[in-house]
């Protein structure tokens, strides 16, 4: 089958840590045997603009057509106007591609789904509509929230990463979890000394995004601080996959404390390369983990139980590769 996915979160030569996600989807999709293309539809915009916005670093520079991994990757361009969501859903419609399809799968609804469509209907073919977390989070609450709703019920299937974003009769397949074997280990135990020792508590997100709520874990390591602990705390930015795991190595408990998610995929990743997580009940994780009010003292609790204790957690078995790979699998043969 030939796919082309369609998407504006892919991997940038000028930020490989950009939607990594989906490029793990590209991958699964080429391993079940199918001709994948990539089309990464971007807004035009300009160098300055990306500090104001952390998600699209590497945006404005981005070439016409670079390769990822194994994929030959296409940019398109379109005018965004955020207090005009017709004007950009109109630029947005306007982007074609000659190679057809058997089928057009597209990662995120806004505004690119407009171009899924658009090429879908051209060449006469399906379209798949995924949805990891904003669109439905965010948008759909805002001034572009009828033309999301729309773009989601117009698509031959809707899917979410996550049962929180369920809407719309759409259906449920995770990400699946995508770690190295040279970075897959059994879950850590703490060796220091309870309340004398150092501790490297792990962010794993940017702090720029507000969403993430990087204050919250600043005044949980600040608590932690006065309870005897000696803590620092690591962020990642936009760092390749594999100093990410590394992080994950080297540190001795995650700390996720967003306001919103889809799942989210760290923790399990970090779950992964043996690193114990605390987390606020976000995404999907109060369905398969232990999680916590956001709240400092629970939280510090919620560390310092990881690291007496440790942490006995299974991932979830709908996120392993081979299910999630029979999920699509199963979906594709539908259309």
């Amino acid at each position: 089958m030939r796919i082309l996915l369609v998407t504006r979160l892919f991997p940038l030569p000028g930020n490989v840590a950009r939607g990594t996600f989906v490029s793990d989807h590209a991958e699964l999709l080429s391993s079940m045997g199918h001709e994948v293309k990539i089309l990464n539809v971007l807004p035009r915009m300009l160098r300055m603009n990306e500090a104001r916005r952390s998600t699209m670093e590497g945006v404005a520079k981005a070439p016409k057509s670079y390769t990822h991994g194994d994929f030959e990757v296409s940019v398109k361009r379109h005018w965004e106007f955020p207090d005009f969501p017709s004007v950009t859903a109109f630029s947005s419609s306007r982007i074609n591609s000659d190679w057809k399809p058997d089928i057009v799968i597209c990662h995120t609804i806004w505004p690119v789904a407009n171009t899924a469509k658009s090429i879908a209907k051209k060449h006469g073919v399906p379209w798949i509509a995924v949805v990891h977390g904003h669109d439905f989070d965010v948008a759909l609450n805002d001034h572009r929230g009828k033309r999301i709703e729309s773009l989601a019920r117009s698509a031959n299937r809707l899917v979410v990463v996550s049962d929180s974003l369920s809407r719309f009769d759409s259906i449920t397949i995770p990400c699946h979890v995508n770690v190295d074997d040279e970075w897959l280990k059994p879950m850590k135990k703490f060796n220091g000394l309870f309340r004398k020792s150092k501790i490297d508590i792990l962010f794993p997100a940017d702090p720029r995004r507000p969403e993430k709520n990087h204050l919250l874990a600043l005044r949980v390591g600040e608590e932690l601080e006065t309870r005897g602990w000696k803590v620092g705390i690591t962020t990642l930015k936009k760092q390749p996959r594999s100093m990410v795991w590394d992080r994950m190595l080297a540190a001795d408990v995650s700390l996720i404390t967003s306001t919103r998610e889809s799942g989210p995929l760290v923790a399990k990743e970090s779950i992964a390369c043996g690193c114990p997580v605390v987390a606020v009940d976000v995404g999907d994780m109060g369905q398969w983990m232990e999680v916590y009010p956001p709240e400092v003292t629970k939280l510090a609790d919620g560390i310092e139980k990881r690291l007496s204790d440790g942490q006995d957690v299974t991932l979830p078995a709908n996120s392993q590769f081979e299910s999630v790979k029979n999920q699509w699998n199963s979906l594709l043969e539908s259309l």
